[in-house]
């Protein structure tokens, strides 16, 4: 297949939240729109779903049990509002209640040697190294597509950790580098966590997100106001997960000019 300049590809990555939390509600099961693809990250043998292929976006997105999460609607917003001849696909990268340093390539081996058991069998499903799993599949799908942006959210893990931008703009130079891509064609989008207007759990780090487009010209924060949560003010609600996902698209469409 050669490469189509029509086809925008996005990368996901980050933790639960990312993932899209377990529970997927009638109204997200569909139809989905073609024009809208996710390519599989592992196999999901249960939707009939090979690693490194791509498949009409019906979620989950990133792992045979996950929900619905920011990707959903983000790439539903961009397919309903772009020209008819975009298609739009997701890359979904993710791993509950991980620490940005899981996606530090020449650490991540030695983060998952302490992780709990339930988070070894998700790193294991991505060959042990999250990071190389994500470049592996950017790689594959720049054969297809064009990478258009590189979506964010995670922190819950890294609460208050100050050096947080610093090392998210080292994550983002490390996927330029490897991807051959250039920062100004590839803005990242980095999601709050839960508000503190929802009693957000871990609203503290909100402020610490923020301080991103300091450090990186390309980034842009995605407020998450207003988004309902579940009851541990840990994670979105579905309605929250639609939410977030349009804002995501929204300042995407912005940066595309459209």
């Amino acid at each position: 297949m050669r490469q189509d300049k029509n086809f925008y590809v996005f990368l996901s990555l980050g933790q639960s939240n990312m993932e899209g939390f377990p529970g997927i509600e009638e109204q997200d099961k569909g139809p989905v729109s073609e024009r809208f693809q996710v390519l599989a990250a592992v196999d999901f043998p249960s939707q009939k779903r090979e690693k490194g292929r791509w498949y009409t976006a019906t979620p989950p997105l990133c792992r045979p049990n996950a929900g619905i999460g920011p990707s959903d609607y983000f790439g539903r917003t961009l397919v309903e509002k772009l020209p008819a001849q975009i298609k739009v696909g997701i890359v979904n990268v993710s791993v509950a209640g991980c620490k940005l340093e899981l996606f530090d390539k020449d650490h991540a081996a030695e983060y998952a040697t302490t992780a709990p058991g339930w988070m070894k069998g998700i790193i294991a499903a991505y060959g042990g190294n999250p990071y190389l799993r994500l470049v592996e599949l950017g790689k594959l799908a720049q054969k297809d597509g064009v990478i258009k942006g590189i979506l964010l959210h995670q922190g819950e893990s890294n609460t208050g950790d100050k050096d947080w931008p610093k090392n998210v703009k080292a994550l983002y130079e490390s996927l330029l580098k490897d991807l051959s891509l250039k920062p100004e064609d590839v803005p990242l989008l980095a999601g709050e966590l839960v508000h503190k207007d929802q009693g957000g759990a871990c609203a503290s780090m909100n402020p610490i997100i923020g301080e991103l487009p300091k450090l990186i010209p390309t980034a842009h924060v995605i407020s998450s106001a207003g988004c309902p949560s579940r009851p541990d003010h840990l994670h979105f609600t579905p309605t929250g997960y639609r939410e977030l996902g349009k804002r995501y698209a929204q300042k995407m469409l912005s940066l595309l000019g459209g």
